[in-house]
């Protein structure tokens, strides 16, 4: 019998050490393939300061964050990501994964695959939404220049007030707890009822430090997408071979739908 396989695949380097403790436990009988978007960009030496120029967002656009093999991060544009994503996604469809899971809760253009390519964003939105109803939220980003465009994005699912607040998932670990908790804190004081870690990057660990410090349910990113994705690949059973298009049931996760 063929185990199934799921593709993972970050806008940054892979494997993703941080995210397999949490993944696994959510997958049972699934194989995970990883591959990452930057997995052929050089961060060391007088490479980096070039790469991280030609990766960086364009005037006006949404910065985005990620993590890097050795532990750092990067900040990106979603333009220069968009071709880079689609050669990891070939990667993971070549390594045989039934569908991929693209590790990103920013909203992205069209990206082509052969399998079908699921988009963390609206899998998270919609989640959230109907776990949440009218009640306000607070959203954790990893980074200050997103706080607005986290607002904007979750204002237009949710029916209640929407706040948000940075912290950045990918500083030294007890600084990045900390940096949550303080999130956490701010938002539920603020008058949020739910908290949400909305970055692939926020870690269970970080879940409950959100709890504590803010008395609120936190919903995690990372475990929503992953569960949803696990139940993809159980739809197609333990066949080699997946459907070459995604089911009209899942017009959310389409390519180009991950408003």
């Amino acid at each position: 019998m063929t185990i199934p396989a799921l593709g993972l695949v970050t806008i940054g380097q892979a494997p993703r050490a941080d995210l397999r403790p949490d993944a696994e436990p959510l997958l049972p009988g699934v194989r995970l393939v990883e591959h990452g978007a930057l997995d052929g960009e050089r961060f060391d030496g007088p490479a980096e300061r070039e790469t991280r120029r030609l990766l960086a967002p364009e005037p006006g656009e949404a910065p985005l964050v990620s993590r890097l093999r050795d532990g750092g991060s990067v900040v990106l544009g979603h333009t220069a990501l968009v071709p880079r994503i689609e050669r990891a996604v070939a990667h993971a469809e070549r390594d045989g994964a039934a569908a991929t899971l693209l590790l990103c809760t920013g909203h992205f253009p069209a990206v082509r695959a052969n399998r079908p390519l699921l988009f963390a964003e609206p899998l998270v939105l919609r989640g959230v939404a109907a776990a949440v109803g009218a009640d306000p939220v607070g959203i954790v980003c990893p980074h200050p220049d997103q706080a607005e465009d986290a607002v904007r994005r979750w204002s237009d699912v949710l029916s209640g007030e929407v706040r948000a607040a940075p912290a950045n998932p990918y500083a030294p670990p007890e600084q990045a707890l900390d940096e949550v908790a303080a999130a956490a804190r701010a938002l539920a004081e603020a008058g949020s009822s739910w908290i949400v870690l909305d970055c692939i990057g926020y870690t269970e660990r970080m879940r409950e430090a959100a709890v504590r410090a803010a008395g609120r349910p936190v919903l995690l990113a990372r475990a929503i997408a992953v569960r949803m994705a696990g139940e993809v690949v159980a739809a197609f059973g333990h066949s080699a071979q997946a459907p070459e298009a995604l089911p009209e049931a899942l017009p959310e996760a389409l390519p180009g739908n991950g408003s």
